[in-house]
C-alpha cells in the first residue's frame, strides 16, 4: 500500500510539473493581454489592474470580426467535408473487400508525409487557372485535401477495430452497408468522430501558408493571417498582440473543451486493438 501510494504521489507529482511547464507560456500571454502597455514598458505585468479594454482595441483595430467569419467558414466546411469523406472511404478501407484496396489505401496515407511546402506552388497556379484564388473555394478546397489522408487512415482504424461480429450480425438482419454505416457505425463511433473533428479543426484554424499564398484581398482573410498584418501594425504594442492571440485562441480552446472527454476516448480508442 506505501509502495502504491508512493508511486501514485510521484506520478501526480510529475503530471503537475508537466502541466506546470504547459500552462506558464499561457499564463504568460495572458498576463500581457491584461496587462497596460507603460507597465509593460516598465517590466510589470499588472501594476494597474485587469485592462479588459486590450480586447475590444485589439478587436476592433485588427477587424477581426471579418477574419473570425472567415475562419469559421473556413473551418466548418473542411471539418464537415473531410468527416463526411473521410467516413465513406475508411468504411471501404475498413470493411470491404476489393482488388487493389490496399494499394489505394497506400496512396492515401502517401498524402501523410508530402510537406505543403512542396505542393503549394503548383497548387496556386492550378487553383489561379481555375479562378479559385481569393475565394473560399480556394481555401476549402486544397485543405479538405490535406486532412483527408490524416481522416481516411483514423477513420479506418475504428472500422478495423470495430468487432466482426457486429457487422455480420447486421448483414444477416438484412441490412445494407449504408444502413450498417450510419445505423450502426457512426452512432457508435462518436468519441472517433469527435477526435477527428477536434484535430482537423484545430488544423485548418492554424493553417497560414496556405492562406497566405491563396488570399490576397482583405474581405478572405483567415485569423492567423490577419493577426500576421496586425502584428506588422503594432509591432510595438506587446498588449494588443497578446490580446489578439488570445482571440485567435480562444475558438480552439473551446471546441475542445467541449469535446475533449469523447477526444480523450477516441485517442484510447484508436490505440487500441480488438
Amino acid at each position: 500500500m506505501n509502495t502504491s501510494r508512493t508511486e501514485r504521489g510521484v506520478t501526480y507529482g510529475i503530471l503537475g510539473l508537466f502541466a506546470l511547464i504547459a500552462l506558464t507560456p499561457v499564463a504568460g500571454i495572458l498576463s500581457t493581454a491584461l496587462a497596460g502597455q507603460d507597465s509593460l514598458d516598465t517590466g510589470f505585468a499588472l501594476p494597474d489592474g485587469l485592462n479588459w479594454g486590450n480586447f475590444a482595441d485589439a478587436w476592433t483595430r485588427g477587424h477581426f470580426g471579418t477574419y473570425l467569419f472567415s475562419s469559421v467558414l473556413v473551418a466548418v466546411a473542411v471539418v464537415a467535408a473531410t468527416t463526411v469523406l473521410a467516413t465513406l472511404a475508411a468504411y471501404a478501407f475498413g470493411t470491404m473487400r476489393f482488388p487493389g484496396s490496399n494499394w489505394l489505401f497506400y496512396l492515401f496515407v502517401l498524402g501523410l508525409t508530402l510537406p505543403q511546402e512542396a505542393v503549394i506552388v503548383p497548387l496556386y497556379f492550378d487553383l489561379r487557372h481555375w479562378g479559385l484564388t481569393n475565394t473560399y473555394w480556394g481555401l476549402i478546397l486544397p485543405q479538405t485535401a490535406q486532412s483527408l489522408a490524416f481522416g481516411v487512415f483514423w477513420m479506418r482504424t475504428y472500422f478495423r477495430n470495430t468487432p466482426r461480429s457486429l457487422l455480420e450480425a447486421a448483414r444477416i438482419d438484412g441490412a445494407t452497408h449504408w444502413s450498417t454505416l450510419t445505423r450502426i457505425l457512426v452512432p457508435m463511433g462518436r468519441p472517433a468522430f469527435s477526435t477527428l473533428t477536434v484535430i482537423v479543426f484545430m488544423w485548418t484554424w492554424n493553417e497560414f501558408l496556405m492562406a497566405l499564398v491563396m488570399v490576397s484581398d482583405e474581405a478572405h482573410r483567415t485569423v492567423p493571417l490577419g493577426l500576421a498584418f496586425f502584428q506588422g501594425q503594432h509591432a510595438s504594442d506587446t498588449a494588443l498582440l497578446a490580446a489578439a492571440a488570445t482571440l485567435i485562441a480562444l475558438p480552439v480552446v473551446l471546441v475542445y473543451l467541449v469535446l475533449q472527454r469523447r477526444f480523450i476516448q477516441g485517442m484510447l480508442t484508436g490505440s487500441a486493438k480488438e
